[in-house]
């Protein structure tokens, strides 16, 4: 069969559809009962009647991607887990003013489309789908020959949920004596790698497969760690207890994110000596010797979302997020102040 003139200016039309078929198995499962219809339509439909039952229902939605921990991926050719990362940037957003993600959509532009790769990157989409409970209920796929790589690809997506508004959560429930609880994030999640892959790889000249004593595994392995992804476990703590309002800590550090989630009329003051970050973050620093602000400004340094809540429900919250494997620790205290965030301390040998 001759070739199409759109295959010979580098977009493969058939290659697009067996990507849909593998990727079918993984897409449904995710499927919640609201959703109406199957994937190939031309816009994804979710059965909103379910919101009849709300006083005032909100809907939150949010919209991010990967960043340059693709490269990561690509570089290794294992693409089964950077769905993981977008899954945990789009509800971890949507899930700190307490809404229950709905749905994800997803959009994939590569340089040559391979069914096997697009299917194993949905599979990661899919799989953090199902963990946060939301539908995975459509998405894009672009084949982008002369502006991408053969090998390239860039993923992003949105999310939206539903909250109902009198159970929002957000800085006008913050008080002084509230704590800040501190979840334990898996690793670097999705944010900092321009920096992280400027140190470790260029500066250092560390290779992928390389393994690092101090980390317990190769580079690779590390750096590919999934986003955690804390949508349904916090949804459970709220659910459960008194939680005043909730941080995810991507880009900006821990300081600069709690800060979004406090009123103007308090500080924070977190003690460092409550925690040890992962060896990552003190390899990154010590080999690009990096400022203490600065480390602190990129990366996560060890916490993956921060929850603002009374004294009285943090043995409540901490049970709960115990029982569902995410470690935690009181980590500061709100007082009196200006809006701001205070780091005190050194962290722990």
């Amino acid at each position: 069969m001759s070739q199409s003139a759109y295959a010979k200016a580098g977009v493969d039309i058939e290659a697009g559809d067996r990507a849909v078929k593998l990727m079918s198995a993984s897409v449904k499962a995710t499927h919640r009962p609201e959703v109406v219809g199957g994937i190939g339509g031309f816009a994804g439909l979710f059965d909103a009647s379910a919101f009849k039952g709300y006083r005032r229902p909100l809907l939150a939605t949010s919209t991010d991607g990967v960043g340059t921990k693709v490269a990561i991926a690509q570089a290794l050719d294992k693409h089964d887990t950077i769905g993981w990362d977008l899954v945990g940037m789009l509800v971890d957003d949507l899930v700190v003013v307490g809404a229950e993600p709905l749905f994800v959509t997803d959009y994939i532009a590569c340089g040559t489309l391979v069914p096997e790769r697009i299917a194993a990157i949905v599979s990661g989409i899919a799989a953090a789908c199902a963990a946060a409970g939301a539908a995975l209920l459509g998405g894009e796929t672009a084949e982008h020959p002369g502006l991408l790589a053969a090998d390239e690809y860039d993923i992003a997506g949105a999310t939206t949920g539903v909250v109902e508004a009198d159970e929002m959560l957000g800085p006008d429930r913050v008080v002084p004596g509230d704590v800040v609880l501190a979840l334990a994030s898996s690793g670097l999640h999705s944010n900092g790698y321009s920096l992280v892959r400027n140190v470790l790889l260029q500066q250092a000249g560390l290779r992928l497969d390389a393994y690092i004593p101090e980390l317990g595994r190769t580079l690779g392995e590390e750096l590919l760690e999934p986003t955690r992804v804390y949508a349904a476990d916090v949804l459970a703590v709220v659910r459960g207890t008194e939680v005043h309002s909730m941080s995810h800590i991507t880009g900006g550090g821990l300081a600069n994110n709690l800060a979004r989630v406090l009123p103007s009329t308090v500080t924070a003051r977190l003690d460092r000596a409550t925690w040890n970050p992962a060896p990552v973050f003190g390899l990154v620093q010590r080999l690009g010797e990096v400022s203490q602000p600065d480390i602190e400004a990129t990366l996560n340094m060890g916490v993956g979302m921060a929850m603002v809540l009374p004294q009285t429900a943090v043995d409540a919250a901490q049970r709960i997020l115990t029982d569902r494997g995410i470690a935690s620790w009181v980590c500061g205290e709100i007082h009196f102040g200006d809006g701001s965030v205070r780091l005190d301390g050194v962290h722990q040998a």
